[in-house]
């Protein structure tokens, strides 16, 4: 069923995740503890919104079924449902990256100067999905079911804001609104400041041993953008191919707090 077996563990942790995420929506009335739930699961969630990524770029299962029900979680996980980032970012800012004018996460203004990090960020948040919508209408295919998961996802989070709107804010809401924005971040991190007409000069690098561990190698960017559909294990040894070829200008520190984590645990 699994594409490559490096998605087994991992997928299961995060459907498991999801099941704790209901189990605390459920049977918790304590409003401190869900508060402490969410700030606890922010971290691990903007993680999880990196395989989701992934998994947009490249299906985890064979058949859409399997898929299109780790979509629904991975929605509540990180707020990028079914094909969301596959119009958004794969058929968009992947093709349009190195055009500022016309990536959909573009980091200039209008004006031509560069955006703030978190003016990028809201911005990138607040028109994810009207662009998805807009590079959508080239691809009816991958927008009948970004559409469709949308209002599904929409819909279950309406049942969950009338069963308890304390429990459905802080436990799918506001992480949701949370992980798309520290998503939108880690793009400008990536992207931000390089004006360049080659994949090669295009993108930051980060070789931090626990970032890419916890990010499904998001790390080695310059790989992913040049062979977007190649399976995230697979991307430090196709880094190693190119890596003499990326300018040493392009490797930079991984952002807090990935860079605390490596000193602490090697």
């Amino acid at each position: 069923m699994f594409r490559y077996k490096e998605d087994r563990i991992l997928t299961t942790l995060f459907v498991a995740y999801f099941g704790v995420d209901l189990i605390v929506f459920f049977t918790v009335e304590s409003v401190w503890f869900v508060v402490l739930w969410m700030l606890l699961g922010i971290l691990p969630k903007a993680c999880i919104s990196s395989f989701n990524h992934h998994h947009q770029h490249l299906a985890t299962f064979r058949h859409t079924l399997p898929n299109r029900l780790l979509e629904l979680i991975y929605a509540f996980q990180t707020g990028v449902v079914t094909n969301g980032w596959t119009l958004h970012h794969v058929l968009g800012h992947h093709v349009n990256y190195r055009d500022q004018q016309r990536d959909e996460s573009r980091w200039k203004r209008k004006q031509g100067r560069p955006m703030g990090a978190i003016e990028y960020s809201v911005i990138t948040s607040l028109t994810a999905y009207p662009r998805a919508f807009q590079v959508g209408k080239r691809f009816p295919k991958h927008q009948k079911p970004f559409l469709v998961m949308f209002f599904i996802t929409l819909s279950i989070l309406a049942f969950f804001f009338y069963y308890n709107w304390v429990n459905a804010l802080f436990i799918f809401a506001l992480p949701m609104v949370i992980s798309f924005y520290i998503t939108a971040w880690h793009t400008y991190y990536h992207h931000a400041g390089l004006d360049s007409e080659t994949d090669l000069e295009a993108s930051y690098n980060i070789t931090d041993k626990w970032h890419n561990l916890l990010t499904g190698n998001l790390g080695y960017h310059t790989a992913h953008h040049i062979r977007p559909a190649l399976h995230w294990s697979k991307l430090p040894q196709f880094h190693q191919q190119i890596e003499s070829t990326i300018p040493s200008h392009l490797y930079r520190q991984a952002p807090l707090p990935f860079r605390w984590i490596t000193p602490l645990l090697g």
